[in-house]
């Protein structure tokens, strides 16, 4: 088996870091020259060293050629790793983009879940009790309009996956409807600002966008979807006196794709982004990972044999590293109550940037981007009354992951400090995507007819591969041979959320 592939054999994070543990074979003393000055420890390295690379042979610092390749398989492997890790965003929004692309062209078409998403779509961590709705805005050398519709909550993602601007109740337009001009990177041109609720500026041509209608008070998501198809428009300014009809697809559902690979094809993911978009968007750094893997813009993405090897261990390293970061983070502003609890915050520290005190969290963003979609302020600044707020976990009180072949019970305090509604909803450690169960939907909440509380105002959730014996109104589905994880949505927080006076249970395993 070739050097690489020994080194690597099994790799994850932390086989980096004890890679270069350098143990001194043998070294060669110069005569003492009349310059000669003693140099301090730590200053020079032996010329011949062992590590988990194999025995490495210098001569005064310059490797020799069999040496010279393991190191460039080190140092290559490592750039392929952050370049999976922090390049995971982009992907996801390549896969995001593609998957709506599958049913209409970008501008003109709009997907709706016009009787709301089930467990069929592969979309990562939604919910079941908004109206999803989206489309894709791409963009050439001119201005393009977009009118909303009122009364939801949107926003607009770039194809770096950074955040553009809000829309809908939690944007300029106060959830009224507005009418929005976004300029396209680079633009220099005169245009006229009169009647627009905002005129945003973007790094990209590419576009996602999202917004989530509300049921109405008969529990349909009919006004959601009317309002939409009666309002939002996409068009390009010179348009704007005759727009273009638009094309709205109901997918509720439909089977239909948004999850990125998780293998080295994730680079051909990126490499499509790179290749479409301006590289000023994306940060020097991210981009360096990028081109020491051969991904450049203009440049074909057409790795050798090597490299190749290479991708394929470090996508496998990335894999499992991901899965780690959001399963089980270390940092304790991960947690909605350190050290007490095990619900996890998406938003670190209310950083939806994932900067803290000036520095990029990136552990938190790659784990974000793996689970989930969607960056906006709106998601992570305090509002109450407004907007919704967010707690998952993967493990039960003890620590220990969610296994659907047991049986959990969760108690929900009374007085859950949600304005509107409060729900959870279960989702495949895999796909990301709702759990298919027998249930098209795998979510329970304050608004589902039966839901059962205790004398004192709480309730108990349970979870398992079947009901408790009289507990089936409050009861979700889980599978045997899988594991599971959950998100706590409260819509219309108040302040004993933000103030931590009222917190969730844990999940207690029954059996």
């Amino acid at each position: 088996m070739p050097h690489l592939q020994q080194w690597i054999a099994g790799a994850a994070a932390g086989v980096l870091a004890a890679s270069l543990s350098l143990l001194p074979l043998s070294a060669q003393e110069p005569p003492k020259m009349k310059m000669t000055t003693e140099i301090p420890d730590g200053i020079t390295t032996p010329d011949n060293i062992e590590t988990q690379l194999g025995d490495l042979n210098f001569f005064d610092g310059v490797p020799d050629a069999d040496t010279t390749e393991k190191i460039y398989n080190l140092y290559d492997f490592s750039q392929a790793y952050q370049a999976y890790l922090n390049g995971l965003k982009i992907a996801s929004m390549d896969a995001m983009l593609r998957g709506i692309e599958e049913w209409g062209p970008a501008n003109t078409t709009v997907v709706q879940f016009a009787d709301l998403m089930d467990s069929t779509a592969l979309f990562l961590t939604p919910n079941t009790t908004s109206v999803y709705q989206t489309a894709v805005l791409r963009m050439g050398d001119e201005p393009m309009v977009i009118e909303t519709p009122p009364n939801v909550l949107g926003f607009i993602n770039n194809a770096w996956f950074k955040y553009v601007m809000d829309f809908g109740n939690l944007g300029p337009d106060e959830g009224k409807g507005g009418k929005f001009l976004i300029l396209p990177p680079g633009f220099e041109g005169d245009v006229s600002t009169d009647g627009y609720t905002d005129v945003v500026r973007t790094d990209t041509y590419a576009h996602w966008v999202l917004w989530r209608g509300y049921l109405d008070e008969n529990g349909s998501p009919e006004t959601a979807v009317s309002q939409t198809q009666e309002r939002f428009r996409i068009y390009p300014l010179s348009q704007a006196d005759n727009p273009p009809e638009m094309t709205f697809v109901d997918v509720s559902g439909k089977e239909f794709n948004t999850i990125h690979l998780m293998d080295a094809r994730m680079f051909e993911e990126i490499n499509n982004v790179v290749q479409a978009e301006p590289t000023y968007g994306e940060s020097p750094e991210l981009l360096g990972y990028l081109a020491a893997v051969g991904i450049i813009k203009g440049q074909d993405f057409a790795p050798d044999a090597r490299m190749q090897s290479i991708l394929e261990r470090a996508a496998a390293a990335g894999a499992v590293t991901v899965k780690t970061l959001i399963s089980k983070p270390r940092a304790a502003e991960a947690y909605w109550y350190p050290g007490e609890s095990n619900w996890q915050n998406a938003f670190p520290g209310g950083a939806y940037t994932f900067t803290i005190d000036g520095a990029m969290k990136h552990d938190f963003r790659s784990a974000f981007h793996f689970y989930a979609t969607g960056i906006t302020p709106a998601m992570a600044f305090k509002s109450p009354g407004k907007g919704s707020q967010y707690a998952f976990t993967y493990r039960d009180a003890d620590g220990n992951a969610l296994d659907g072949a047991k049986t959990y019970k969760l108690n929900v305090p009374a007085n859950v400090p949600a304005k509107d509604f409060w729900s959870f909803t279960l989702y495949d450690n895999q796909t990301r995507s709702m759990l298919q169960t027998d249930k098209q939907f795998p979510a329970l909440g304050s608004n589902d007819t039966g839901l059962v509380q205790n004398a004192d105002g709480s309730t108990d959730i349970y979870f398992g591969p079947e009901a408790p014996e009289g507990k089936e109104s409050n009861w979700l589905q889980t599978v045997p041979g899988k594991g599971w994880n959950t998100i706590m949505r409260l819509y219309g927080p108040l302040e004993p959320w933000f103030d931590q006076t009222w917190r969730p249970g844990e999940i207690e395993l029954v059996e």
